[in-house]
This record gives C-alpha cells, sequence and structure tokens, in this order.
C-alpha cells in the first residue's frame, strides 16, 4: 500500500470506524444505550392484518435519525446468511403467524445466543410462529387470547427504575387488543395491565405482564404486547416503551450483563452446576 492509500485508510479509520465503536459502547444520559452506527436488522411479513411494513417503515424511518444502519427484509432467509447474522446487533421482528424452517429458526437462535439482541411488539414478535417452541422459548412469551378484541385499557408501569420505563406513568390505550399471553415467569416485567369482567369474566382481576425484558444467553430480548396497529405508537407513552426498548436491546455486544432473571415463585431448593 502506498504512504498516500495508507494516509487515507488511516483517516477512515479514525474518522468513522472508531469513533462508531465509542458511540456503540455507550449510553446516552438516561442510561440506554446510542443506536449511532449499530447494524440493525428489520424482518417483516405474515399476516397482513397487522400491517407489518407500516410498522416497519415507522420504525425505520426513526432509527435512521438515531444514526443506526438498517437493512429491511420481507424474507425469513436473511437469518440463514451467518456473516450477516454474526455482524448484527439488534434485530426488529414484525411477522405474525406464519412458518420458519429449521434453518431459518436456527440462524435466527443462533445469533441472538451469541449476543445479538431481538426486539418486537404484539403479534410480530409474540405470535410469530406457533409451532416453534424455542423461539417462544427465546421471546419468553406466546399470545393465546385477546378477549373483547379492540377495546380501550389501562397500561401500569410496574418497575418504575428500570431506564427503559423511567419517568413513564400509567397510561391508558384505546381501540385495541389486550393480550393475553402464556409467558416465562422469570422476566423481568415492566409494565402490565389487568383485565376486567365484560368479556371473559372468569379472568377478572388477572394481571397480564404487557412488556418485558430477558436475555437468551448473551443476547437481550424486549417485547412489547402493544402494537396491533401502528397508530397504537400515537400513544407517546406507548411510541417511549417501544423505543427505549428497541435502543436496549442493542447493546448485548457492548455493555455489561445485567440481572434480568427475577423468578415470581420462591424456592427453597439450592441449584447449580449439575
Amino acid at each position: 500500500m502506498s504512504p498516500y492509500f495508507r494516509l487515507i485508510f488511516l483517516a477512515f479509520l479514525m474518522f468513522y470506524l472508531i469513533p462508531t465503536k465509542i458511540f456503540a459502547q455507550k449510553t446516552e444520559k438516561d442510561g440506554l444505550p446510542y443506536l449511532y452506527g449499530k447494524k440493525v436488522i428489520m424482518v417483516y411479513g405474515g399476516w397482513d392484518g397487522h400491517h407489518p411494513k407500516m410498522f416497519t417503515d415507522r420504525v425505520n424511518a426513526w432509527l435512521k435519525t438515531k444514526g443506526a444502519e438498517v437493512t429491511v427484509s420481507n424474507s425469513l432467509d436473511i437469518y440463514t446468511n451467518e456473516k450477516t447474522m454474526s455482524e448484527t446487533d439488534l434485530i426488529i421482528q414484525y411477522w405474525t403467524m406464519g412458518e420458519i424452517t429449521k434453518e431459518q429458526e436456527q440462524g435466527l437462535l443462533k445469533a441472538v445466543k451469541n449476543g445479538t439482541g431481538i426486539a418486537g411488539c404484539h403479534g410480530g414478535l409474540g405470535d410469530s410462529f406457533r409451532k416453534n417452541t424455542e423461539y417462544q422459548y427465546m421471546i419468553g412469551g406466546q399470545w393465546v387470547a385477546h378477549p373483547g378484541g379492540k377495546i380501550n385499557y389501562k397500561i401500569d408501569i410496574s418497575n418504575i427504575d428500570d431506564p427503559i420505563t423511567k419517568g413513564l406513568v400509567d397510561f391508558d390505550i384505546k381501540d385495541t387488543e389486550q393480550y393475553y399471553m402464556h409467558i416465562d415467569p422469570n422476566s423481568k416485567v415492566l409494565a402490565t395491565t389487568t383485565f376486567g369482567n365484560k368479556h371473559n369474566g372468569w379472568i377478572e382481576g388477572a394481571v397480564m405482564p404487557v412488556s418485558w425484558k430477558k436475555h437468551y444467553a448473551k443476547g437481550r430480548v424486549f417485547y412489547l404486547s402493544i402494537g396491533h396497529d401502528p397508530k397504537d405508537f400515537d400513544t407517546p407513552s406507548a411510541w417511549k416503551l417501544l423505543t427505549r426498548g428497541i435502543r436496549w436491546a442493542s447493546g448485548s455486544k457492548y455493555q455489561p450483563k445485567e440481572k434480568t432473571h427475577t423468578p415470581i415463585y420462591s424456592s427453597q431448593t439450592r441449584v447449580g452446576k449439575n
């Protein structure tokens, strides 16, 4: 390499790659990671009733204002590209129902296990591949019902100290689905909702997580059950929950692993490596 091109190369490292790496490792004043320079894959598809492309376009526009490097795909085949997946910092998926092949699922699971974060909402992450229990194990929940269909209900912020929810207060959301889910009771719950007796009286008083965070091996996982329609995120607090959760999930490869394993059941059993 000639001295001239060597200087150009060093300048490129100094003014682009090195600052990008520094930003990726830092957090903003609110304690959540920067998105600047991070590689994000957005994958959308499945049932059109959830308007996956509209959701993707909205979040993509926001990601670009934060300086993220975004790749958008309407095919699950991107999960089989090992090089792309290994270089990705964050996956945002909105794919309701549908099926995923063994190869596609293995590529996704491997990436998250190795530290790629994953984030999403509603059926796009919590009702994606009903036959794939390992996928559900990773996400930490699976939709089973939305009594009453599109209704008005309240969101209770249950963890006021987490950076994702700090400063947020309980809020109402209108004309959308209240998800009843089968969930992992060990995830760190950020917000909940309580069911009334109007539609299914036998679940009156049932408290259900609306948002949680967890890990799947090294990868951060963030989920929010709001998002039946992109207009749900016209509610400012819902949008803040989503975007803050996305930022948190992007930090798997750069931030220390935090404790998100928070069992709700007590036990006297001593556990260790078997």
